[in-house]
């Protein structure tokens, strides 16, 4: 059988903490989505989200998408970038227009959502998407396509992701500085959603909990939309600074230790078990671990005490988190965690025991050729990227606005338009 042809290519960087990973993915005549190639590097010049060195930043990215097309075995001239810092906030905004009991027509939807522009209410920062997420007709809700239907009045609710001017803008630069045009910046808790979330989760209500090395964002979704967002600046990279500083180590050793050997469950023979604090042939690296045995071994129990005391502060936040943003009762049912502290052995069972409630660890899904290293929480966001990209969802923002193509001229002056044009009409 055939394999289906790609009719549109996609490039995503997701820009973490920990690190920066990139992808390319091409759209079938089928209409799946086909990984065609994805990398990813060390992050450098970015902390807690933000960017910190534009240099440094610009070269990481750089590197991580030439990884990528390399495996794909062809180019991206734009992207769309995922941020998880910033400053992201979310809110609901809801407007209604009167219909007077007649067919509803696509003006009348278009008039609605330039009437919703004006509800929008930035407080003077920067509004990252503006969607609507479902129409109500005389205040039935969960209307997907209102055209056609009759109504008295109809209103619509809008998701709006807001952010820092600043450090959008940092992020932004940080891209186009490695000759890429950016497409969109879109929070990372709207890219993990599409990744991680089926349509019936978001509708019944769920949270997704993205446990990324220094931030970790708490979002809450219900009737199809994102409610509500909070952020924690606490990750799994706190959890590898803990090891650290326990055992007087490097963070290269705590890392090390916190992924082979480390759990967020405690097992009886824990004490009996002592592990090796370097990995096999680099004996002499680094320093010898506090509490350590003559051949730098540790019981594993006090290595499974430091990361349960960094992630009951974790849970206890998220905790909060999650009442300031009213998932309780029937409708505070399900979590997810993703992002790449989710990695951690036995933590599913552990933030279910801490929070009540029932716990499952996400996944990219909806998206076929993923490499097994990165079919993992941690390219949750990464994978979203290119689905948001495909879906193309309605910005409030343009609707209504002239089609006309702008072209935007880059640095690259006149050799950029001429390779346009040869593109274009060859």
């Amino acid at each position: 059988m055939a394999t289906p042809r790609i009719v549109r290519t996609f490039g995503a960087v997701n820009i973490g903490s920990f690190r920066i990973s990139a992808m390319v993915a091409g759209l079938s005549e089928t209409g799946e989505m086909v990984v065609l190639g994805s990398g990813h590097r060390a992050a450098q010049g970015i902390k807690r989200g933000y960017v910190t060195d534009m240099q440094a930043a610009t070269y990481a990215v750089r590197d991580a998408v030439e990884r990528a097309e390399k495996m794909a075995n062809t180019a991206v001239t734009s992207v769309w970038i995922g941020s998880s810092g910033a400053g992201l906030a979310s809110q609901v905004a809801q407007v209604e227009i009167d219909i007077g009991g007649r067919r509803i027509e696509e003006d009348d939807i278009e008039h609605l959502l330039v009437a919703a522009r004006d509800v929008i209410q930035p407080d003077g920062r920067m509004v990252l998407h503006a969607q609507p997420a479902h129409y109500t007709l005389d205040g039935a809700d969960g209307v997907s396509d209102p055209k056609g239907l009759h109504a008295e009045r109809l209103g619509v609710d809008i998701h709006v992701m807001l952010a820092d001017g600043a450090p959008v803008r940092n992020i932004t630069e940080t891209v186009q500085n490695a000759h890429l045009q950016v497409e969109a910046v879109v929070g990372s808790p709207i890219a993990a959603g599409y990744a991680c979330l089926n349509p019936e989760e978001r509708d019944l209500g769920v949270a997704l909990v993205e446990f990324g090395a220094e931030v970790t964002n708490v979002s809450v979704y219900a009737s199809g939309m994102l409610l509500g967002l909070v952020t924690i600046p606490m990750g799994s990279g706190d959890v590898t600074d803990a090891i650290a500083s326990a055992f007087g180590i490097r963070r290269f050793q705590a890392e090390r230790l916190k992924c082979v050997h480390g759990s967020a469950i405690a097992s009886p023979s824990d004490h009996r078990e002592m592990i090796p604090v370097n990995a096999p042939g680099d004996e002499m690296t680094g320093p010898i671990a506090r509490h350590a045995d003559d051949k730098n071994r540790i019981p594993r129990a006090e290595l499974i005490s430091v990361i349960t005391e960094q992630l009951a502060r974790l849970t206890e936040e998220v905790s909060r988190a999650l009442k300031s943003l009213g998932f309780t009762g029937q409708r505070g049912q399900q979590i997810v965690l993703t992002g790449g502290g989710a990695e951690l052995a036995g933590l599913a069972d552990y933030a279910q025991a801490a929070l009540g409630k029932p716990v499952r660890i996400g996944r990219p899904l909806h998206i076929k050729g993923l490499p097994e290293a990165h079919a993992t929480p941690g390219f949750s966001t990464l994978a979203g990227l290119v689905l948001y990209a495909a879906a193309d969802p309605i910005d409030i923002r343009k609707v209504g606005r002239g089609k006309q193509q702008i072209t935007r001229f880059d640095k690259l002056g006149l050799v950029g338009r001429l390779y346009r044009a040869v593109r274009e009409y060859f």
